[in-house]
């Protein structure tokens, strides 16, 4: 948070208010991330079949809200229809607006099996200068899912 007064020490461990700030914020973790979605208990089941997600916890209210865990156990997306807020138009929106990102040991087979479950590749497998390889696709409603095989994890 640059501007702030923040400096962070080594990855995970502190974030410590510049002098004159006064409070020291221990780590924070992220509990979700949450979007709209334009049918979130279609798209928890198709995320649940195609991606390996579990449904963590669900409603069944207007909302549909579907809190889905990654099989790690490390992050958990909340996808919604909220009807207080407009579901972003997805499709037209460009996929480095928002996306979310998937490892992926082989991008072909992967983008391969996610067309054929009804996702759309909208760039092939791509290397970048650092030597990741990355791949877009739109999952059936248009949200952008990107896979990755990085050249380095991120973590751990």
């Amino acid at each position: 948070m640059r501007g702030q007064g923040l400096k962070c020490a080594p990855f995970f461990d502190l974030c410590l208010r510049m002098p004159g700030g006064g409070n020291i914020v221990r780590g924070m973790v992220i509990e979700h991330l949450a979007f709209q979605h334009p049918a979130p208990a279609m798209a928890a089941e198709w995320y649940c079949d195609h991606l390996g997600f579990v449904v963590a916890r669900a409603s069944n209210g207007p909302s549909q809200a579907r809190f889905l865990a990654d099989k790690a156990g490390r992050v958990v997306l909340e996808i919604y229809n909220n009807a207080a807020a407009p579901v972003p138009d997805y499709p037209m929106q460009s996929p480095l607006v928002l996306h979310v990102a998937f490892l992926s040991e082989d991008l072909d087979a992967d983008c391969a099996r996610l067309q054929a479950a009804g996702a759309v590749v909208v760039e092939s497998p791509t290397a970048t200068p650092a030597g990741d390889v990355l791949a877009m696709l739109r999952d059936p409603w248009g949200v952008p899912l990107q896979l990755v095989r990085r050249a380095k994890p991120l973590l751990g």
